[in-house]
């Protein structure tokens, strides 16, 4: 089932997730959930606030491999980092530049509770940390510099009056 995904304004998008302690049947469903929402808005990662739950899930996907990591922990990150722009999902239209590490390791489970690791590099490790941030309530417009910030918003602002 396609679930709504939940824009910007939205509280639940600035909520800390908890941990996921119930690997059961609901949250399997909930992966399943997750992964045909991201392909049906043509992403490539989605957390399980940005469809209104807050519970300590991402999805990823990357050319032809899907990734869930229940209760996601990057263990380690980079000293190397590179600027690229992002956009997300819950602020559609908006792209602004990040810096993040350019190699992770995120350790997890799956929905099954088995323990995994992942190490990441490039743009599969820019999902995972750009998902990890939405699941400590933080979002693109609080990791870009002011000026981007300012710029968004006013484009923000312009498309909901444009509705209007």
């Amino acid at each position: 089932m396609t679930l709504e995904v939940r824009k910007f304004g939205d509280p639940v998008l600035k909520s800390r997730t908890a941990p996921v302690e119930e690997f059961d049947e609901s949250l399997s469903r909930l992966a399943e959930d997750m992964l045909k929402t991201m392909r049906d808005y043509e992403g490539v990662g989605l957390a399980a606030n940005q469809v209104g739950r807050l519970k300590r899930i991402l999805v990823a996907a990357l050319e032809d491999q899907e990734y869930v990591i229940v209760n996601p922990d990057i263990q380690q990150t980079s000293e190397t980092s590179e600027a690229d722009n992002e956009g997300c999902l819950s602020i559609p239209g908006v792209n602004v530049e990040i810096e993040r590490p350019t190699s992770i390791t995120v350790t997890g489970y799956d929905t099954s509770g088995n323990p995994l690791q992942i190490e990441a590099e490039g743009l599969l490790a820019r999902i995972i940390q750009h998902e990890v941030d939405h699941l400590d309530g933080v979002t693109i417009l609080d990791r870009t510099d002011r000026e981007s910030r300012k710029a968004a918003m006013r484009e923000l602002r312009e498309r909901l009056v444009a509705r209007k």
